[in-house]
């Protein structure tokens, strides 16, 4: 895998690694995903208590995610970097409300300023990489070449191929398909 070419990517390839381990932790250790949630762990659980299928498709859907942001980071998917600043803050409000709302314990706040603190990060790391994209860096008076429209600014698009798979040529998504 490669490693991120952008600082936006990097935010993502964080999260990224870091929902995969949690999400491998809930799945093979549930009782320690949930104490550092700050959940209680009852010695028993009581019939009709799904607490344990609930732990295992939110650790397996975070395992996911965390391979999504990945491949997300490897193809430098600009799109799905800005989508999921939207839905991270969307995440955050949720699990906020939840805290204020005593449906989850105060210890879950630090999941929903994960997502806020990830959000505001990946949205800082595009505005950068879109401002050193425009040149804005370096010497006063001097801006950098336009570049290639590809991935990157200074890799570039490659018209034809996109043209050929019948791709609409949006960028780093067509790039996954080839």
């Amino acid at each position: 895998m490669r490693l991120p070419r952008s600082v936006a990517g990097w935010t993502i390839a964080v999260f990224g690694v870091l929902a995969l381990v949690m999400g491998a932790v809930g799945l093979l250790w549930p009782e320690a995903l949930l104490r550092m949630l700050g959940f209680e762990i009852p010695q028993s659980r009581a019939p009709g208590d799904y607490t344990g299928v609930f732990v295992t498709a939110s650790s397996m859907a975070s395992f996911n995610m965390g391979v999504y942001y990945l491949l997300a980071t490897a193809t430098e998917w600009r799109a799905f970097y800005r989508f999921t600043v939207v839905f991270r803050l969307v995440t955050f409000t949720v699990f906020t409300l939840a805290v204020l709302a005593d449906i989850a314990p105060g210890r879950f706040f630090g999941v929903a300023a994960w997502e806020g603190l990830g959000a505001v990060a990946t949205a800082v790391g595009l505005w950068w990489d879109a401002r050193r994209s425009a040149g804005t860096t370096g010497p006063p008076g001097v801006t950098a070449p336009a570049g290639g429209s590809g991935s990157t600014p200074d890799e570039p698009e490659q018209d034809d191929d996109r043209r050929r798979a019948g791709t609409s040529g949006v960028g780093p998504a067509t790039d996954a398909v080839h």
